[in-house]
């Protein structure tokens, strides 16, 4: 199979990012690209992997993750959980991802807790932030982020690193802008100002349609999936 279309369009996605960074003021190298891999195949995120330089992936759905899980882990990458988690998932994951994204209760931060000890490990979370208030989506609504974030505390083997947000479908940059610096500003406020924090948050915020948005407006990590595994039209 030749994968050396991904190659091309991980070279593409990179320097949006460098743009939209040098535009904002901002170093490209502080702003990860987490590869989505929702839609993609073993081979094509093992290319990505060995020939494009990506180190780190998210991971939607936990039956995905594990059924891929052994050729993931002999290739060295780093798997994030960038989906919706029930706790009832938590031990099947526990073991294998270096960051959970879509952390929105404490009763799923206990789970996590509980599953992360048994394995003798401290795991890194993401606190999910429900920014455009829509009901179908996931995440906790922007004036409970402070109260869940304090409550993390109490749990051993969760460390918070940050905070994630999906937004809602925009018309354009503007728009997307109006949601970003919204839960950027959350995030200062929370993080610097009441946590008391002095490590940078972590910030996954912008995917594919909205990553100089994104760029603008903080995120350091875009998650980019359906533009990175585009196939070439040959018609």
């Amino acid at each position: 199979m030749d994968y050396s279309y991904l190659k091309a369009n991980v070279e593409r996605v990179r320097e949006r990012i460098k743009k939209a960074a040098e535009a904002a003021g901002r170093n490209p190298d502080e702003i990860m690209l987490l590869a989505a891999v929702k839609y993609a195949d073993s081979g094509e995120i093992n290319y990505l992997h060995q020939h494009c330089g990506i180190d780190h992936i998210g991971e939607n759905r936990v039956q995905q993750l594990m059924e891929r899980w052994e050729s993931l882990d002999r290739c060295g990458l780093n798997v994030h959980f960038i989906g919706s988690l029930q706790r009832n998932k938590v031990k099947y994951i526990a073991d294998k991802v270096s960051m959970i994204h879509s952390l929105d209760s404490e009763k799923l931060a206990a789970e996590i807790d509980r599953q992360a000890a048994k394995h003798n490990r401290m795991i890194d979370v993401l606190v999910e932030i429900n920014s455009g208030y829509e009901e179908n989506k996931g995440g906790v609504l922007p004036e409970e982020a402070e109260t869940l974030c304090r409550s993390l505390s109490q749990y051993p083997h969760i460390r918070l690193r940050g905070f994630m947000t999906m937004g809602p479908v925009c018309a354009g940059y503007e728009e997307y802008c109006k949601y970003f610096r919204a839960t950027y500003d959350l995030i200062v406020d929370i993080w610097e100002k009441k946590l008391h924090n002095i490590e940078r948050p972590f910030i996954s915020m912008g995917m594919s349609e909205s990553i100089e948005a994104a760029v603008a407006c903080g995120s350091t990590c875009v998650r980019v999936g359906r533009i990175l595994f585009e196939k070439p039209d040959t018609t």
